[in-house]
């Protein structure tokens, strides 16, 4: 980014503490997964941290400055990187390289993820007796139609947009011919994307990819090396003798983590407490760049870090409140919307890009998605001046869906009997007892199609030229094909969306600040005690880390943001939001 951060600084520094050998050679380890941005009380730590994506980056950039250093390991231990923090954590491994040294990449297992990070890297290192598969994309949907039917649950789901494919889910048994080809495009686009990366970065033909391929599922390491997936076979323990063979020196390794530690003496409990109980300043001392992060589910109200039903949310009062505070600052020069959302309530999403379009009267607003900005997510996106996308980010979505689930059969079978009463001559619309009479059913599909039209006039009046006949609908699409359909402008990261947007306005030197900004200990406390008033029975909260045990983070993940989704019509019946149960391997 334009100025190192306070990370980066500290690697740079080290250097001239340290004794100089023939090879020094930089250690990073990465484990788990990184989250998109800052957690709450992050301004509490000594230093940046490598949980977040931006702090890896910062870090691998730190090692690309420093002059001191020859090479760098980068060890994945258990690493859970989707697709497109692969790919920017890949162009940060081209800036090392490009600064004339060598990058490798140690592992003890290789999956589709350690196999493309490691392509952008000189070596790929196995651990020996590791081993190395290449399965390609695998995706699961689950359709609930014929589950809800035994149940004695009726979906009244309405979308708007044949290829939306948001109510599937619920409706039907298999996908519709729309939805399929949707799907299907996307898929192969995918695919396409990631077969080009490992021809152009492993150096093989289509010949050889395919046989890589078709042998690389769990391989070890001889036939995967072999097949050009990895580079070589070698133990942890004797790594150093290895890498002193490979630049002919000596290697004196060089650790790079955060400074460990609180950023207070907690042995003293005074400072303790004043530091606690003082509101972290997030005032810019100089000429900055604002990162507005629009990450999750975008909910009306306040943002939630996630519980019981899934993932984070972003609520709309909570980003407008941090758009006005970066419009009232003066040295905040231009903003950066980061987004990783798959969409949500249609309201919340006109609330958010009305907010934007504030700021971007003012100041310049661009934008810069990650995994995906669908539906809603896209909604925000065309709020902002200029759109930035990786190659497979998840682009579009541009429909609507709503609807209930009545639950008059399923009581019956309960032997639960209601008694209904309403006035008002629409008041029993959403009752949970009987389904939509066809003049209902129209007149909810009508109202669905004034909130369609308002969404994709915003879409034309950010993305001027765009074909809706080709893009709208519900169709989705990676970023590659976005940027080919006049959806998004440039491909590129977060990182190049910051440089770029800096060059825009003539900076050479400024800081990066995050939004919407931190919480104090405060706040942090009385969320926590507020979720504890609220949360479910111990018995409920086993049930949910059993079945997330069962199915694996990331099916769970999806999974539980399809319930998130379900509840979200008990609040608002149309949503401006993509298919939940999504599941890629």
């Amino acid at each position: 980014m334009g100025m190192p951060k306070s990370l980066v600084a500290g690697v740079v520094g080290l250097a001239a503490s340290l004794a100089f050998a023939d090879a020094n050679v930089a250690m990073v380890e990465v484990s788990g997964s990184l989250a998109e941005q800052p957690g709450s009380l992050a301004w509490l730590r000594a230093s940046d941290s490598f949980d977040t994506l931006d702090g890896l980056i910062s870090a691998l950039q730190g090692i690309a400055a420093d002059d001191s250093l020859d090479g760098v390991v980068i060890r994945l231990k258990d690493a859970q990187l989707p697709r497109v923090q692969v790919q920017e954590i890949g162009q940060a491994i081209e800036r090392i390289r490009d600064s004339g040294k060598r990058v490798h990449v140690f592992a003890e297992n290789y999956g589709d993820s350690e196999i493309l990070l490691g392509s952008y890297a000189d070596e790929r290192i196995v651990q020996a007796g590791g081993s190395v598969t290449l399965t390609g994309l695998h995706m699961e949907e689950m359709f609930l139609a014929d589950t809800l039917s035994w149940l004695g649950i009726k979906a009244d789901m309405v979308q708007v947009g044949d290829y939306k494919g948001a109510d599937e889910m619920y409706m039907q048994s298999k996908p519709t011919p729309a939805w399929d080809w949707n799907i299907n495009q996307l898929l192969d686009g995918l695919y396409d994307g990631m077969r080009s990366q490992l021809r152009t970065n492993l150096g093989l033909t289509d010949e050889q990819l395919d046989s890589a391929m078709a042998t690389g599922w769990f391989s070890d390491a001889s036939a995967a090396i072999d097949a050009g997936l990895v580079s070589a076979e070698v133990d942890l323990p004797v790594l150093t003798d290895y890498l002193q063979d490979e630049y002919g020196d000596d290697v004196a390794w060089r650790e790079i983590t955060p400074e460990p530690g609180l950023a207070f003496d907690a042995m003293n409990p005074f400072a303790m407490l004043k530091t606690l109980m003082t509101p972290p300043d997030h005032t810019p001392d100089r000429e900055t760049i604002a990162v507005l992060h629009v990450v999750g589910t975008i909910v009306d109200g306040e943002s939630s870090p996630g519980g019981l039903m899934g993932g984070e949310s972003v609520g709309s009062r909570t980003i407008r409140n941090a758009l006005e505070e970066i419009l009232d600052e003066p040295l905040v020069r231009g903003v950066v919307v980061r987004i990783d959302s798959p969409g949500g309530s249609a309201i919340a999403s006109e609330v958010i890009w009305q907010g934007l379009r504030r700021v971007a009267a003012e100041k310049p607003v661009w934008v810069s998605v990650g995994s995906m900005a669908a539906s809603g997510g896209y909604y925000t996106a065309v709020g902002g001046d200029k759109i930035y996308v990786n190659p497979s980010s998840l682009v579009g979505s541009i429909g609507v869906v709503g609807g209930k689930f009545s639950m008059g059969e399923l009581y019956e079978k309960l032997h639960v009997h209601f008694v209904e009463r309403s006035r008002g001559p629409r008041a029993n619309l959403f009752s949970s007892v009987e389904a939509w009479s066809p003049e209902e059913r129209a007149f909810v599909k009508g109202k669905m199609a004034e909130t369609y039209r308002l969404f994709t006039s915003r879409v034309e009046a950010g993305r001027p030229g765009i074909d809706l006949t080709q893009t709208a609908e519900g169709r989705l699409f990676t970023g590659t094909r976005a940027i080919e359909m006049g959806m998004a402008d440039e491909i590129g990261t977060l990182d190049d969306t910051i440089s770029g947007l800096a060059a825009e306005l003539g900076l050479d030197e400024y800081d990066v600040m995050d939004y919407p900004g931190p919480k104090s200990f405060e706040e942090v406390v009385q969320g926590m005690l507020g979720g504890m008033v609220t949360s479910p029975v111990d018995g409920r909260l086993e049930a949910a880390r059993a079945a997330a045990e069962l199915l694996g983070p990331n099916a769970w993940r999806q999974v539980s943001n399809a319930g998130r989704a379900l509840l979200q019509f008990r609040e608002e019946p149309v949503q401006a939001v993509m298919p939940r149960v999504m599941i890629f391997d």
